[in-house]
């Protein structure tokens, strides 16, 4: 194939996708009627609006405000949804929320930076949107053929669309410090989350392998005190400095595992998701399906995420199975943590899933959790992430 045809291919494709995110042509002949009748309504709202702001000295100022305002925004929602429609795109409701007194309600919505977006909105669908509108419901009356029907409208109210969602759709810049917001708060909630691991860290050495050392070293001293005057004593309490570090290498290893656990690190997570079902008292089915490895804090946020599912499992469930299934889209790793017991789960109710959305969160993931009264349980964990390096374990295994 030679340059050209494979570029007239791809033109092809571009097209044909296009086409098939575009509404029939029945549902664009409605949008146009539903245009011209709405451009007089936003004409309407648009006087209504100048005068009630120029008459807000008074209360009937106030009260046309009250009228013109949320009724501007009923057909600004309506031409959203269609003109997101026309371009298969999303385009979600930008408005701030509105308080429960009625005074509040109209302080916020006047200080809404979208209300004066959808005034501007007004004056261009009652005008030249309301023409352009005309202009596609004449052309609809003297096309005759479908290939004319579908590249005139169509292409027309494609680009009526771009220009109603300029208006009423939420800006680059609003996106972008919407997106501020949540990664400053998933930052201090990262942050948060690794201060108490420290603590957890911190406490976990200071109660059992730092008392345990401490029990070590006093029973050395002393058997070093008896070695000359009672060889029998000095050996007993050598013989219990033994079994002190035999118990303080075993508190060691369960604090490093709690930090990173080696199997995670060997076997990749899933090995290490399958060496935790086989801890678990019911029965647990482990199906895989990666082509390779996570990034290793993605990985082990997943690996802790499961652990405390299961853990849930063995404490809440009641149940006679469980199943683990973890699978890549290409763009999210995605693990799914389902029983059979008695269900009534609450994901906002205890520390250990807070703490995992919290974790989640961190990497732009989600925790999602269905668990009806009755059962059965289903958490589902997704993450968006590259996999990288060759998996090292098998992809399936019941555990």
């Amino acid at each position: 194939m030679t340059t050209d045809e494979h570029v007239d291919e791809q033109v092809d494709e571009q097209v044909d996708e296009q086409v098939d995110r575009t509404p029939g042509q029945l549902r664009l002949t409605g949008y146009v009627l539903a245009q011209l009748a709405l451009g007089i309504v936003a004409l309407v709202c648009a006087i209504l609006t100048v005068v009630g702001a120029a008459l807000m000295v008074v209360w009937v100022g106030t009260l046309l405000l009250a009228v013109s305002l949320p009724l501007t925004r009923l057909i600004a929602d309506a031409h959203r949804r269609m003109a997101a429609d026309v371009l298969g795109l999303d385009a979600p409701r930008p408005y701030r929320a509105l308080p429960d007194h009625p005074w509040q309600k109209l302080l916020t919505v006047a200080r809404d930076p979208m209300t004066y977006r959808d005034l501007l909105w007004c004056v261009w669908a009652c005008t030249l949107g309301w023409v352009y509108a005309l202009i596609c419901l004449l052309e609809l009356l003297v096309v005759v053929t479908w290939p004319l029907w579908w590249w005139g409208l169509g292409y027309q109210m494609r680009l009526r669309s771009h220009v109603d969602l300029w208006f009423l759709a939420t800006s680059h810049t609003e996106r972008l410090e919407k997106r501020v917001a949540v990664l400053t708060e998933t930052r201090a909630d990262a942050v948060d989350t690794a201060a108490a691991e420290l603590r957890r860290l911190e406490r976990d050495l200071h109660d059992g392998p730092q008392a345990r050392l401490v029990a070590l070293s006093m029973s050395l001293g002393l058997a070093e005190q008896l070695l000359a005057t009672d060889p029998d004593g000095a050996r007993r309490l050598v013989g219990d400095a033994r079994e002190t570090t035999s118990t303080a290498i075993g508190e060691l290893r369960s604090v490093v595992r709690g930090i990173h656990p080696p199997v995670l690190a060997d076997r990749g997570l899933v090995g290490a998701v399958q060496a935790l079902a086989l801890d678990m008292a019911v029965p647990v089915t482990v199906t895989a399906d990666l082509d390779g490895r996570p990034p290793a804090p993605v990985e082990s946020a997943v690996y802790f995420g499961v652990a405390e599912c299961l853990a849930n499992i063995g404490k809440h469930a009641g149940s006679s199975s469980a199943s683990i299934a973890l699978t890549h889209d290409g763009e999210r790793l995605r693990a799914t943590v389902a029983d059979d017991g008695v269900g009534g789960a609450d994901p906002d109710a205890g520390t250990g899933m807070l703490g995992l959305r919290r974790r989640l969160a961190a990497f732009d993931g989600t925790m999602t959790v269905s668990s009806p009264t009755g059962g059965p349980t289903e958490v589902v964990l997704e993450v968006p992430c590259d996999l990288s390096s060759p998996r090292t374990t098998p992809s399936s295994e019941p555990g």
